[in-house]
């Protein structure tokens, strides 16, 4: 058992960092515990940050535990394997077996991007195969976009690519394609295609195209798809956290201010929201950062009115 932290935060990503670094300076012992595998690091630049418009993901993050480590956060590599609960206590336990205490937890641990196995996808994920038009659609505006639609949440983001380009092409099974969403995307000059799609066609990472089941090509410049988010909060089943079950699948049920079911247990960025940018993200760290010290300052209280007494 390693020494006793006030607060580990797991996963040192943009909302990691942010809850540390706010954590930091209200002199808490912090320890932050990383894989090294953020949710944006296949791409090289972020886009609509202020202040870090353009700046490369890893750039951030170097910069963000720089500043942390200012404060007195400590970092280490590694992946957890569970947390437990022992007398009040959190322990928790890496994959290597190190086994580290804290009185409170928050976990920014991410997601996975699961993506359609489809042969030349996954290799330009990032890059021009995208998923958020207002983080990449400015720098593929006015060209020829495809949006692989494999579930109904991908026909509201082909609604969304048209606002960047007037050349956009829906490839979707057509049981998900109903005559009103069909309708409305034709009145806005998108146009559909059906077929099973084969391949991404291109030299990695452009895109010329994609290759159909029957052979046909379709010409694109970029594609953009809503991949299937998984949340990296498995090592949590021991604490029996409450959950959502929501369009985009089961998360952590959180408060406003990132508490979850257990009194010791915060969660905040992807792994409860998977709409969160960095900005976003970065807000979240922020304020539960802030939440997380407020209830150790009440919990110290009471404490010392206990021993007062």
């Amino acid at each position: 058992m390693e020494k006793n932290w006030d607060v580990i935060v797991a996963g040192g990503g943009a909302a990691g960092l942010s809850a540390a670094l706010m954590l930091g300076r209200s002199r808490r012992r912090v320890l932050v515990i990383d894989a090294g595998s953020p949710r944006n690091r296949f791409a090289e630049h972020m886009h609509g940050v202020l202040g870090q418009e353009g700046v490369a993901p890893r750039d951030l993050l170097a910069r963000g535990r720089a500043e942390a480590a200012e404060y007195g956060v400590e970092l280490v590599e590694g992946r957890i394997d569970r947390v437990q609960e022992h007398e009040g206590v959190l322990e928790v336990v890496a994959v290597d077996g190190t086994v580290r205490s804290a009185r409170a937890l928050v976990v920014a641990t991410g997601l996975t991007d699961e993506l359609p196995d489809i042969p030349g996808l996954a290799e330009r994920w990032g890059s021009t195969v995208l998923h958020c038009p207002y983080c990449h659609g400015w720098e593929v505006r006015d060209q020829c976009l495809g949006v692989l639609v494999h579930s109904p949440l991908g026909l509201h983001q082909a609604e969304l690519i048209r606002q960047w380009s007037d050349r956009v092409t829906v490839l979707a099974d057509p049981d998900l394609l109903g005559p009103d969403v069909t309708r409305r995307l034709r009145s806005r000059g998108v146009e559909f295609v059906t077929e099973p799609v084969a391949e991404i066609l291109g030299d990695a990472p452009q895109i010329t195209g994609v290759r159909l089941g029957s052979g046909q090509e379709v010409p694109l410049d970029a594609i953009f798809t809503a991949a299937t988010p998984r949340p990296h909060d498995e090592f949590l089943a021991p604490l029996d956290l409450a959950r959502n079950e929501t369009p985009f699948g089961s998360f952590l049920e959180v408060s406003p201010m990132g508490a979850t079911s257990h009194p010791r247990v915060w969660a905040i960025g992807n792994v409860v929201n998977p709409g969160a940018n960095v900005p976003i993200s970065i807000g979240a760290g922020a304020f539960t950062g802030g939440a997380v010290n407020a209830a150790l300052v009440a919990e110290d209280l009471d404490l010392a009115v206990a021993d007062a007494g």
